[in-house]
């Protein structure tokens, strides 16, 4: 089973998101950027969204503080709702495989876009 940790520290975020992939995935979740740090290095998740501006850490410092190897492990998937400075280009930019800007207009597209990934 697929394992997916999402770091928000939007509580209505992380409830939508661990609902949608409540069947066939394993979510664990992060209400800001230094418990989800600790969480990647403890359970090595296949899938992470990742927030970019949060309490404790920031998603870019998550990526750039993060081991390589672990990194590699999982598929990133960059959220926000600060969509000035990000964009795929930019996310791919920090190590994220893909961006999402909040809010989500369509959350059941995004269950098929972390299915495509795999």
């Amino acid at each position: 089973m697929k394992q997916i940790l999402i770091v928000d520290d939007e509580p209505l975020v992380r409830r939508s998101l661990a609902r949608l992939f409540q069947n066939g995935y394993h979510t664990i979740e992060a209400s800001d950027g230094l418990t989800g740090f600790q969480l990647w290095q403890k359970q090595s998740p296949d899938i992470v969204f990742l927030d970019v501006l949060m309490p404790g850490m920031t998603g870019p410092e998550i990526l750039k503080e993060l081991d390589p190897v672990l990194r590699s492990k999982a598929k990133v998937i960059l959220i926000s709702a600060y969509t000035g400075g990000y964009n795929l280009e930019s996310a791919r930019s920090i190590g994220a495989d893909l961006f999402i800007a909040k809010p989500f207009e369509d959350i059941f597209a995004i269950k098929k876009i972390v299915e495509d990934l795999f």
